[in-house]
């Protein structure tokens, strides 16, 4: 299990180094983008129209007071954790959804052991597995692909389960999970990996990338007889904001449930190491992936709302069992947090110095973002096609997932109610 605090100190004494060697900034990340250089020669963010407001200004007065750029002594040993959802928030679009599809198109989904769909994931209703059955059930034997790329009623199947977690005659696929620590439909995407080993995932997720990348904007993708998103684009505001962290001293990291593999061949392209990309994980038979979902404070995980949370105290934190949902004591969380779902708002909330959110008219999200009861909550709208205008979001009703899957009215922390907010930040 990999933790940050052992490299803590080497990490804060090599951007010292850094910083007094050069006074051109501190350490050049090499990504695409440069960030401004400060009037004591560290990075910061690039002047962008695509920041809303005095977001671009906070979080650089963050980056300056936390970071470690220019300063003989920082003041602490432990490089402040800054942690990025990666789908919606790193990126326009899905990867984990990019890397399904391109699998689904060139057929290296396989048959489950027995033809037994229910042995894919704990959550699948017992009709979602039946219709599993008849529509791929008689196209290869247990254990071999499934040419669902030239047999458009299996992958049809497999996408609407994926997709709107429903099958194609509408019945629900899922059931019997807890609505705030698991996502079914993102568990199953790593789950049908099985069969294959990392190596296998790491090259379909590095053509699926290349595809999506060289896609012009707007592109669409025939996946079965339906057409999904066919593109997926860095956000330039967001890869300058991790190199600038970078270069200032902070430990920056992946909180994702799209597949832990497929998280790691993306986010290398912004420097960002293997252990430092945090996805869902399934357990090995050998070298194998299977079915199983690697456990979290003893329970089948997924990185996604409370599980996220789990996951980085865990492995970011070194807390082990059940106390990884509970939330740690502000001096051992992480100062920065970014993401653009209600499946964010946990480790989001969970930041001490700021909470930064990319508006996709998420209703907790965005409750929580705008009641913005620290003082610390930043919205920014989408850096690529961003929504427009929501109605007023429902918190006094409906602002919090309810475990079950209901909704209810969202809290103050002394148990008053949350009103209802308008939508404040948007382009339209």
């Amino acid at each position: 299990m990999t933790s940050y605090r052992s490299a803590a100190v080497a990490r804060r004494l090599m951007a010292l180094a850094i910083t007094v060697a050069s006074l051109s900034g501190c350490g050049d990340s090499g990504d695409h983008r440069e960030g401004d250089a400060s009037d004591n020669g560290c990075r910061t963010l690039a002047a962008d129209p695509g920041w809303f407001g005095d977001n671009r200004d906070r979080l650089n007065a963050m980056i300056a007071k936390l970071g470690s750029c220019g300063k003989l002594e920082p003041e602490t040993n432990d490089a402040p954790v800054a942690l990025f959802d990666w789908d919606g928030t790193m990126v326009k679009n899905d990867i984990g959804s990019a890397t399904f599809w391109w699998m689904v198109r060139n057929s290296k989904l396989r048959q489950p052991a027995g033809g037994n769909w229910s042995t894919t994931s704990q959550y699948l209703t017992t009709a979602a597995a039946a219709e599993l059955a008849a529509a791929c059930g008689a196209l290869a034997p247990p254990g071999q692909p499934l040419p669902t790329g030239a047999n458009p009623g299996c992958a049809d199947e497999l996408v609407s389960i994926a997709g709107d977690r429903q099958t194609r005659t509408g019945a629900p696929a899922f059931t019997g999970y807890n609505h705030r620590r698991i996502n079914p439909a993102a568990a199953w995407g790593s789950q049908l990996l099985a069969g294959w080993t990392e190596t296998d995932i790491t090259g379909f997720a590095e053509a699926a990338r290349r595809e999506s990348l060289d896609a012009p904007e707007g592109t669409e993708q025939p996946v079965g007889s339906t057409r999904q998103t066919g593109w997926v684009r860095y956000y330039a505001q967001m890869r300058d904001l991790v190199a600038t962290l970078q270069a200032n001293g902070f430990d920056v990291r992946i909180i994702s449930a799209s597949p832990e593999p497929v998280v790691r061949v993306w986010a290398a392209d912004l420097g960002i190491s293997a252990d430092h990309a945090m996805g869902t994980r399934t357990e090995h038979d050998g070298d194998v992936l299977t079915t199983r979902l690697a456990l979290c404070g003893g329970e089948p995980s997924v990185p996604y709302n409370e599980g996220k949370r789990c996951r980085i105290n865990e492995q970011v934190f070194g807390v082990q069992g059940a106390g990884a949902f509970d939330q740690l004591p502000e001096q051992r969380r992480q100062v920065l947090g970014s993401g653009d779902s209600d499946g964010d708002v946990t480790f989001v909330t969970d930041a001490t110095a700021l909470h930064l959110v990319i508006n996709r008219n998420q209703i907790e999200l965005m409750c929580r973002a705008y009641a913005d009861l620290d003082g610390r909550w930043l919205v920014n709208p989408m850096f690529i096609g961003p929504v427009g205008v929501s109605p007023p979001y429902p918190c006094a009703t409906q602002g919090f997932d309810a475990p079950d899957g209901g909704r209810a009215p969202l809290l103050r922390p002394d148990g008053s109610v949350v009103p209802d907010q308008q939508d404040r930040v948007h382009t339209g």
